[in-house]
């Protein structure tokens, strides 16, 4: 399943990438459209829909936030710390609490990933989200390889996907850890060259 579904999310992300060129007073005033909407088809308790609206709300946030990096090697430390942040996140900071102490709170901000003919459901936080379109719109801004990065990012994700609906006592993964390696492996010499 999250070799169909999840791609299928991530075209979304790859079909939307020539609008990380708008702007980001465009991107934030469209990243906040999406996330109203989200809200309202949430509150409408149309699920499918709202998942749709947030993984728009996420990825153009994403795309905006890429205006912060004025050099590629900016990117790079950053997909080389970030995952040491999630893990610590999920094992033992925030997330985790969220998760543990506060899962409607969870539930309510995260993309919903269900198993068909299941009762599992996995969530993907919004910076996974954001960090994937981050990533993506970095590599066409920097002339990096845009189509592995896409390929590797969702052949990792999907990984993490699986293990989470593999391993279903564990509340949760770190999923930038995946989304960061299916960029820098990818893109190594490139980024290793700048």
């Amino acid at each position: 399943y999250a070799l169909v579904v999840l791609p299928a999310f991530a075209a979304a992300i790859w079909l939307a990438l020539p609008l990380a060129g708008a702007g980001t007073k465009t991107l934030v005033a469209l990243a906040g459209a999406a996330g109203a909407l989200a809200i309202v088809l949430a509150v409408l308790d149309v699920e499918s829909a709202a998942n749709v609206a947030k993984l728009a709300c996420y990825a153009l946030a994403g795309f905006a936030f890429l205006s912060l990096f004025e050099e590629l090697w900016w990117i790079t430390l950053v997909a080389l710390l970030v995952p040491w942040v999630d893990v610590w996140s999920v094992a033992a900071g925030p997330t985790e609490y969220v998760v543990e102490e506060r899962p409607g709170l969870f539930e309510n901000v995260a993309i919903a990933f269900p198993s068909p003919g299941e009762a599992v459901i996995v969530n993907i936080g919004p910076p996974d989200i954001l960090f994937f379109a981050l990533f993506l719109a970095a590599a066409a801004r920097f002339d990096l390889r845009v189509a592995a990065t896409w390929i590797g990012m969702t052949a990792c994700l999907a990984v993490t996907l699986a293990l989470v609906w593999w391993w279903d006592d564990v509340a949760g993964l770190p999923a930038l850890p995946a989304v960061c390696l299916g960029f820098l492996v990818p893109n190594g010499d490139l980024l290793w060259q700048d």
